[in-house]
């Protein structure tokens, strides 16, 4: 799976620790799935979705 994580995240000026702690997980979490390592949960999407103000099919894809 692929994301567009960091995209977001910049265009925000968001730190990845910034993200982590939005959506309340680790910034390793944050690093495995920018870097695609990490397929995520429904709920964890689903947060970073609502963090980074976008839609989940934005963010993941294939």
């Amino acid at each position: 799976m692929k994301t567009r994580i960091k995209e977001f995240r910049s265009k925000k000026n968001w730190t990845q620790q910034r993200l982590a702690d939005e959506v309340g997980v680790r910034r390793e979490t944050i690093v495995f799935l920018e870097q695609g390592k990490y397929n995520p949960s429904l709920k964890l999407a689903w947060d970073v979705s609502k963090a980074l103000e976008t839609r989940i099919d934005e963010l993941f894809f294939f």
